[in-house]
């Protein structure tokens, strides 16, 4: 039992050696060499991170250096200023016409011969002075022949009336009839009739008389003679009458100046201005508007204004080239920028605005009156925008650009 016992016992290593299904002959390793590995992976990671941020992240930054930089050279530098409202009273200044107060050509209202003048060009007359005299044969010959038409109507108006006042009492008796008594008082009718035709006659001839003596109608000055001494003189009412003086009075002057459309709000009475003259080049002359057209030239869209000045020294003519310089007062000042500003194109009128972001927007705006070297924007901008003053074909809706700032500058006088 033993020995049995002992060969089995012997036998089994032998038994378990041959059958592999039974034996577990992998290696593991052990929990530190799996943590010593991770340790070992992380820091060749964080190795080569290291590397990259100290090598690699520099050159990055510095080329996103050149390259803002090179995009910062490559934007265009524009000049700006603000918006702002105008602040002054916008100063028109416009061609104007000179006339004299009072201007006026006379004429003969008589058929005759002039048979003396005067007063010659030049010369300073008053109200019913005497300028010339003109002989007038045939005039007086026909008041002659008038009075005498007057007497003879007047003295068959005597006649007739005592007819009438005879046969009235003729009546009474009876011995004539009621017919030859009406007829009596018709003639004496008749009769007064023709007094009174002679007489108007005669009045409108002796009045006619009275224009044998050319007289002044107003106090000025003779501008112009156009006869002598011997001249025939025909009444002014024949198409062949001749202008015998012109005569202005010039104590005071009236201009008028054609002031246009986009300024005639502008425009009222008793504005004053001033008067210029090339003559008078350190001197200017107070005047004011007393009235204007209350309407447009249909064919130049002005409207006529007169201004009166004084010129009781004589120093300025009429008919004289001068300039008028209105002073316009504003009572909500406009939106002024420089008429370099505005770009007109297909989609109409157009400013560049610059953004906060230094960015073009091209914004369109509504343009009112322009002031040369200034243009009124009525609607579109508001105060303190900035915008290019001089912006080129090139700039486009968001376009970057470098700002350089310009001060805004007062609109000049707008000369029309």
């Amino acid at each position: 039992m033993n020995n049995a016992s002992l060969k089995t016992e012997t036998a089994s290593p032998a038994n378990s050696i041959n059958t592999p299904a039974h034996t577990d002959t992998t290696v593991r390793p052990a929990p530190a060499d799996k943590r010593t590995k991770a340790t070992v992976l992380i820091a060749a990671v964080l190795i080569v991170l290291l590397v990259l941020a100290v090598g690699i992240v520099p050159r990055l930054r510095a080329h996103d250096k050149l390259v803002q930089s090179a995009q910062e050279t490559l934007r265009p530098t524009v000049a700006v200023t603000n918006v702002t409202r105008s602040t002054l009273n916008a100063e028109l200044l416009l061609p104007a016409n000179v006339r004299a107060f009072e201007a006026t050509t006379l004429y003969s209202r008589a058929n005759g011969y002039l048979s003396k003048w005067l007063v010659d060009i030049g010369a300073k007359v008053e109200a019913g002075q005497v300028l010339a005299e003109i002989d007038t044969p045939e005039l007086d010959q026909e008041l002659s022949q008038s009075r005498a038409a007057l007497a003879q109507a007047e003295a068959n108006l005597t006649l007739a009336r005592s007819t009438a006042e005879r046969w009235q009492g003729l009546l009474k008796d009876r011995a004539v009839s009621q017919q030859e008594v009406d007829e009596k008082a018709g003639a004496l009718a008749a009769r007064q009739a023709d007094v009174h035709a002679a007489g108007a006659a005669v009045g409108r001839l002796e009045q006619l008389t009275g224009y044998k003596k050319i007289t002044a109608p107003f106090s000025g000055i003779v501008t112009r003679r156009n006869v002598d001494t011997g001249a025939l003189i025909l009444a002014g009412g024949s198409g062949n009458a001749n202008p015998l003086f012109e005569l202005a009075q010039v104590n005071t002057l009236r201009v008028f100046v054609d002031v246009p459309q986009a300024h005639m709000r502008d425009v009222a009475v008793d504005l004053p201005v001033q008067i210029r003259v090339s003559e008078f080049p350190d001197r200017t002359f107070d005047g004011k508007i007393v009235r204007t057209a209350g309407a447009l030239d249909a064919t130049t869209r002005t409207l006529l204004t007169e201004v009166q000045i004084d010129n009781r020294d004589g120093a300025l003519m009429p008919g004289i080239h001068a300039e008028v310089k209105l002073k316009l007062a504003q009572s909500n000042p406009p939106i002024v920028v420089p008429a370099t500003s505005v770009m007109n194109r297909s989609e109409g009128s157009l400013v560049a605005v610059v953004g906060s972001a230094q960015t073009i927007h091209l914004q369109k705006v509504q343009l009112g009156r322009d002031f040369g070297t200034g243009i009124e924007v009525v609607a579109g901008l508001a105060d303190n925008t900035t915008i290019v003053l001089n912006p080129s074909d090139t700039l486009k809706e968001g376009t970057r650009v470098l700002s350089q700032a310009t001060p805004a500058t007062t609109p000049q006088l707008a000369k029309k």
